[in-house]
């Protein structure tokens, strides 16, 4: 019997390990592709939409509606949608929370963290504080006496995971007074957050959140004061904010597909159920490196993320055809980041517990045909 063009499609699929932009969910995906035409209709696409009009604003709100549920939102918090990813808004959060005489803190735990820090010393005198370190021959975050950070700064600013190096903070900074900022582009909505413990969060969606294009950016109003001078349009949220996130045309595609990732993971169960599965499948990947002589992670055990889990073979060459078997095994885009080399397996909402299950048995296999005896 012959297979349809969408059975074909399906049976073509990968698993897509990327670490951005990663895999979609697949109903998502089928619901794009049963919109794509006619979204509810109106006769024309989600991507032909005015930005403007009644049809793509009422996107917009049960959007943001959707993410205040799932997060639990306060009233006093405002959500934008915006363009720029979020190497954006390394320079939108100083131009809007800091001063050009003023300060603000950064904790340096790897690549995106450090971007950040560089990006805001061209508007605030930046407090760069390097939290990388190893213990026991493995990375970690260093101990550090928050208390001891200048009082007067703007905010506190830090990455809660990662991606390259495979570190995640496993509980905010605490024991300071400055308000929290925090990079969460590659685990919000990946477990349940307290959002009232946070002055600014900021995402860009291709991880856990939908498509390249769009940003997300919670703020609490009372941070919102005056943005620098020269603050483009475009940047300034107190515009934004104004102008319903519409100062400029938004990237509408990315906003619509990312209300439905937060609308499915609503129907999954929401945040406690997603980070259940979220958790499962980095123990059963973290579990298999552990007990194998042949895999190593290089992260201590407190700060390993649970998004992305990056690992190393005996050789660089073995790394390197490690990934290509993979990939013709169906398991894609498994190449560690250039900085760092070696494997890295991104295990984002989307990425399903047979995923996970597939990559092990491939480990597995590899490790028998290419471990020394």
């Amino acid at each position: 019997m012959l297979m349809t063009d969408d059975e074909v499609c399906l049976a073509r699929r990968v698993m897509n390990f990327s670490a951005g932009p990663a895999t979609l969910l697949l109903d998502v995906l089928e619901t794009i592709q049963r919109d794509l035409l006619n979204w509810q209709g109106t006769g024309m696409s989600a991507m032909e939409l005015s930005h403007r009009g009644v049809e793509f604003q009422s996107i917009a709100k049960r959007s943001e509606q959707a993410l205040r549920d799932l997060l639990l939102i306060p009233d006093h918090y405002h959500v934008l949608f915006l363009a720029g990813g979020a190497t954006g808004q390394f320079a939108a959060i100083p131009m809007n929370l800091a001063t050009q005489e003023g300060s603000a803190v950064y904790l340096e735990t790897g690549l995106w963290s450090q971007k950040a820090s560089a990006e805001a010393q061209a508007y605030t005198h930046v407090h760069a504080i390097s939290m990388l370190t190893e213990r026991n021959g493995l990375q970690t975050i260093a101990d550090f006496a928050f208390d001891t950070l200048p009082q007067d700064a703007a905010y506190l600013h830090y990455t809660s995971n990662e991606t390259i190096n495979g570190i995640a903070f496993p509980s905010p900074p605490a024991k300071h007074n400055l308000p929290l900022v925090v990079d969460m582009s590659s685990d919000l909505l990946s477990q349940p957050i307290d959002v009232s413990q946070f002055g600014l969060i900021y995402a860009c969606a291709q991880k856990n959140l939908g498509i390249s294009g769009v940003t997300i950016v919670i703020v609490r109003d009372d941070l919102l004061k005056t943005s620098q001078h020269g603050t483009p349009s475009i940047f300034d949220y107190q515009k934004q904010i104004a102008a319903n996130c519409c100062v400029n045309t938004p990237p509408c595609f990315s906003w619509y597909v990312s209300g439905l990732v937060f609308e499915w993971i609503q129907s999954y169960g929401g945040l406690e159920a997603m980070a259940a599965h979220n958790r499962n499948k980095a123990d059963k990947l973290y579990a298999y490196i552990d007990a194998s002589d042949f895999y190593h992670n290089k992260v201590d055990t407190t700060v390993r993320s649970i998004m992305n889990v990056p690992f190393h073979l005996p050789t660089a060459e073995l790394d390197t055809l490690f990934a290509i078997q993979a990939k013709t095994a169906g398991l894609s885009t498994l190449e560690g980041h250039r900085s760092v080399g070696g494997i890295r397996a991104s295990l984002y909402n989307a990425m399903t517990l047979e995923g996970v299950e597939r990559l092990i048995q491939f480990m597995q296999q590899f490790e028998q045909q290419h471990s020394k005896s």
